[in-house]
């Protein structure tokens, strides 16, 4: 027989405890929806709220006390290296006890002239899309493309011509570019890909412009016929990019000493579109302590551009680090639990999952319902019968 620790004690406590807390709540036949009985007077109504804001305050005394603690931890973080993922193939801080140490940018500016090039076929969908016809899909992209996204991105329609002059004033601008490439001293395969881009960017823009017509069809085949000069492209700006991390990081390492590096966490910051498989995580990783890459790597997606990297991520970071201690010491019967307070996981989602029949198995008392209990509880909209009007 396994000898009980605190853990599995305050287990079997807690999980008692739910039961009987469900049974009570089952029983009550009289509560309002909101969980309380109905209100008998002012007096009483106003006992409630003021029973209730007290209730409230509790947790606005813990949110005060957890910024404290989130404020002072910043102060002591580090090393950490944060990554502001940017046009330039990042901007990288050093940042040791909340003081940034240093500010580099390693990726040499091939990286950012290649990806500029390469970004004119996007260019040119930037400014004609509006006038796409939302009714035709070229039959290869049928089962790619969303018919409702295309309505929506074209909401000009065919007819339109505004975007003539924008492209127009675009093209010149690629014609520039195309004028003084030589000027730029790029890699030879480089150049050669930039100026195929460039001049297949000039006869294709000359000839819509001709047309007075915009159509899906018609650009694919630009973009196609540019798309190997893309890879080329994209092989130069993925080259110097791990080479000037591989140098920084490998300096950096140096500088911080081994015993320090392997406790190293890294936040890289990036837009929704760059967030998974993040180019500069994918290098960095490689620098790290491999048993805490999982939980010291850290992608943290933004709304926009931060306008203070450094400060977003440390007040992240010092989230993260404060609740990998408080998941242990606050949920120490439920590791389950514990574990989604570390990470990324909300600590209500295993319950809302049990209670809406998914496949949530959360330790408490949502576990101890009955098939029939939950049913009760699953979202409305999967269970409408044919006859139930949809919400609009």
């Amino acid at each position: 027989m396994p000898i009980p620790n605190r853990r599995t004690v305050l287990a079997a406590g807690a999980a008692t405890a739910a039961t009987a807390a469900f049974t009570n709540l089952a029983a009550s036949g009289t509560a309002n929806a909101d969980g309380g009985t109905p209100d008998t007077s002012t007096a009483e109504a106003a006992r409630k709220k003021a029973a209730r804001d007290n209730i409230r305050a509790v947790d606005t005394g813990m949110r005060t006390n957890y910024d404290t603690l989130r404020g002072n931890l910043s102060k002591h973080l580090g090393p950490v290296v944060i990554v502001n993922n940017d046009m330039v193939g990042g901007t990288y801080y050093l940042v040791n006890n909340g003081t940034v140490l240093e500010t580099v940018k390693p990726v040499d500016e091939v990286f950012e002239l290649a990806k500029s090039i390469a970004h004119t076929p996007l260019g040119i969908y930037s400014i004609c899309a509006p006038s796409l016809d939302p009714n035709y899909i070229p039959p290869a992209q049928a089962p790619y493309t969303d018919a409702h996204d295309l309505a929506m991105v074209a909401f000009n329609g065919p007819k339109d011509t505004s975007w003539i002059t924008p492209l127009q004033t675009f093209s010149a601008t690629l014609d520039t570019a195309r004028k003084t490439l030589a000027d730029a001293k790029l890699p030879a395969d480089l150049q050669d890909s930039c100026a195929f881009i460039l001049d297949k960017a000039h006869d294709y823009i000359a000839a819509t412009i001709s047309r007075r017509e915009f159509d899906m069809k018609a650009f694919e085949d630009f973009s196609g016929s540019v798309y190997p000069s893309i890879r080329t492209n994209m092989y130069w700006s993925s080259k110097v990019q791990i080479q000037g991390v591989s140098d920084l990081m490998t300096r950096w390492r140096q500088k911080v000493g081994d015993a320090a590096w392997s406790g190293l966490y890294v936040v890289v910051l990036s837009l929704w579109t760059t967030y998974e498989l993040n180019q500069n995580s994918i290098i960095i990783k490689n620098f790290m302590n491999q048993d805490k890459v999982g939980s010291h790597l850290i992608d943290l997606m933004t709304a926009q551009s931060a306008a203070d990297p450094v400060a977003v991520a440390l007040d992240n970071l010092a989230r993260i680090v404060m609740d990998n201690i408080a998941a242990e010491m606050v949920f120490s019967t439920d590791q389950t639990t514990a574990d989604a307070l570390k990470g990324r996981q909300d600590l209500l989602s295993t319950e809302i999952l049990q209670l809406l029949g998914g496949a949530g198995t959360g330790a408490s008392g949502a576990a101890a319902l009955t098939k029939g209990q939950a049913n009760q509880l699953v979202c409305p909209f999967h269970n409408r019968s044919a006859a139930t009007p949809a919400l609009v």
